[in-house]
């Protein structure tokens, strides 16, 4: 008995050992080699790891959020363009809401995806800006941080109006801020909404 009393202690000993050293040692090896990206990619401005709510951006004599570009509707959308809770948004906080990171599940002859997208066509129209689908279409996580430089450049009369920035500098932002597809070919290109936003709050 006092053997494998012995031996289930020693068991124990090592595993917790070797549990710890492989959590201690695989957090070393990611400060090391990738050190942002571990520390949560955190800005001054928020995580460029996650969507963040710009419509509510203050801009002076202007609607709100239309001196910055906007991501994916699970930033913006009907929560911004009616106040009211629906299926077709689906950030981490909305209205002082909890709410959580995954696709809404609503399929085509949804009536609330309907009425969510008419309500984000509306609320773009609002702003002077022609919406491209991915501005009117949810993210499958709910926060992606990133749009298409397509969804971007649709922006750019909405910026500049509520910046006074010059179209073309606003365009030359962009092809800056433009990152390829993952080695080349995986996805294609995008745009960090946050790296935007803060590269053209440096412009101005």
């Amino acid at each position: 008995m006092l053997l494998n009393l012995r031996r289930a202690v020693i068991f124990t000993v090592l595993a917790t050992v070797i549990v710890f050293v492989y959590a201690l040692a695989g957090t070393g090896l990611s400060q090391l080699a990738f050190k942002g990206t571990a520390d949560g990619s955190i800005t001054a401005h928020g995580s460029t790891l996650i969507g963040q709510n710009w419509a509510a951006a203050p801009c002076p004599g202007h609607p709100l959020g239309s001196c910055v570009f906007h991501g994916r509707p699970d930033d913006t959308g009907p929560y911004a363009a009616s106040k009211t809770q629906s299926g077709g948004d689906n950030p981490l906080v909305a209205n002082g809401t909890s709410g959580s990171s995954g696709a809404t599940n609503l399929g085509p002859r949804s009536a609330v995806l309907l009425a969510n997208t008419r309500a984000l066509v509306a609320y773009w129209h609002k702003l002077g800006v022609d919406p491209t689908p991915d501005l009117v279409t949810t993210s499958g996580s709910g926060i992606d941080p990133d749009i298409t430089p397509g969804d971007a450049t649709v922006q750019i009369p909405m910026v500049a109006k509520a910046t006074g920035t010059a179209p073309s500098a606003l365009q030359k932002l962009i092809a800056h801020e433009t990152h390829s597809a993952e080695w080349g070919f995986l996805g294609s290109s995008y745009i960090d909404v946050l790296q935007l936003n803060e590269a053209l709050l440096k412009l101005r």
